[in-house]
């Protein structure tokens, strides 16, 4: 039996002249992807996207094949599907080959067909009529028939070159695809939300960078690795990443050594962000990232977020900023960040952390705190320690 995967498209099909475009950055990843799994024939027909088999050593990796499709931007649905000719005694017989396997565990189903083949004899109705009475047959009635709340949906795709037939669609990527809406600069820290943010703009086919600030020895080394191994993740979406990593050390002594200790941390994140924007442009970067989200900690209300976007000539995108923590965390779950995420190594912002840090400063008194030291200077000494580290899914 031939078993193809279906990747079906989502918002991609609402993008008009530019559609073409999206199609060929979704095709161009999952080849991209196949090159490391398998030999697959990859093509696109009526907004779906299969994926085929060519020798049997792709048909012993179709899994590993259709979890990398699930990663890939553009597509909102991802399933396995037996493929046969187009005559219904041979849909029957497939049928009651193939989906039995595939409902274990589930109590009620419903069968529905597409025809988008119009010279098929049958209508769709009548295909799931048949198709139904097939499910029942060959699980002796285990499965029920429910029509309007099932378990599963059996589906029958009649198309032009074969049909198509499987059930429990998988939830694909969504958004469009990667590298599709310009290049973001994301600030990535060792915490839940940043690697977050970074998928939510991902998803929006932001191609990302990612920039990370150490302090050590007051952090560790294991809090950078465990900065990379997020960013490795996150290549699981992105393919690669290239994470740049700078010291924050002297910046944050000479801020402890000379200034009002409740600006602290509104001090270092206008050198974080000046540093950022520095990066940003030296990478064609149109943005700067983070996962700030608002009212969070007392650099993230709205008046310190404003004296730090003070600092920025180009937009900072806050994909988080109205979410609350448990709506961030589930995403970080499914995303397969929570886990490292929580691991207890330190952050740069958590060193010298101000006892009552400022939630509503003022500008000119941030300024006044700031002039104390040569920003300048102390910018281009931390911008010199740059380091890049280039993460891929595929190490080969």
């Amino acid at each position: 039996m031939k078993e193809v995967i279906l990747c079906k498209y989502g918002e991609v099909v609402l993008k008009g002249a530019n559609r073409s475009d999206f199609e060929a950055k979704m095709l161009k990843d999952l080849r991209n992807r196949a090159k490391h799994i398998g030999n697959y024939n990859i093509f696109y027909s009526q907004s779906t996207v299969f994926i085929e088999p060519m020798d049997e050593d792709a048909i012993d990796t179709i899994d590993d094949m259709t979890e990398q499709a699930k990663h890939v931007f553009g597509f909102v649905g991802v399933t396995r599907a037996a493929a046969c000719e187009k005559n219904m005694d041979t849909i029957l017989r497939v049928v009651k080959e193939y989906i039995p396997s595939r409902l274990t565990g589930y109590k009620s189903f419903k069968a529905e067909a597409k025809r988008s083949d119009k010279r098929f004899p049958l209508s769709s109705p009548e295909i799931s009529g048949e198709v139904g009475a097939a499910v029942l047959e060959a699980t002796n009635g285990r499965v029920k028939v429910d029509l309007y709340n099932p378990d599963i949906v059996v589906r029958v795709e009649v198309r032009d070159r074969e049909a198509y037939i499987h059930a429990g669609q998988e939830r694909g990527a969504g958004g469009i695809p990667y590298g599709s809406s310009g290049r973001g600069l994301l600030l990535l820290s060792g915490g839940i939300d940043s690697p977050v943010a970074g998928f939510m703009m991902a998803k929006r086919g932001v191609q990302l960078e990612a920039i990370h600030f150490e302090s050590f020895p007051y952090t560790s080394e294991r809090a950078k690795e465990k900065v990379l191994e997020l960013a490795k993740i996150l290549t699981d979406y992105t393919s690669k990443i290239r994470v740049h990593i700078i010291s924050l050390t002297h910046i944050q002594e000479m801020i402890r050594d000379n200034c009002d200790e409740d600006y602290f941390t509104l001090l270092l994140r206008r050198y974080m962000m000046a540093l950022s924007v520095r990066l940003a442009h030296d990478y064609d970067c149109d943005a700067i990232i983070t996962g700030e989200s608002l009212g969070q900690v007392a650099s993230q209300t709205m008046k310190a977020i404003n004296v730090t976007n003070a600092m920025s000539d180009i937009p900072v995108y806050r994909p988080l900023i109205g979410m609350d923590k448990d709506e961030i965390v589930q995403i970080s779950r499914r995303i397969g960040t929570y886990e490292t995420s929580v691991l207890p190594y330190e952050d740069c912002c958590t060193v010298f952390t101000p006892r009552h840090p400022r939630t509503r400063p003022e500008l000119e008194k941030v300024l006044a705190e700031e002039n104390k030291l040569d920003f300048k200077a102390l910018c281009d000494e931390a911008y010199a320690t740059r380091q890049t580290v280039t993460l891929k899914a595929f190490d080969a």
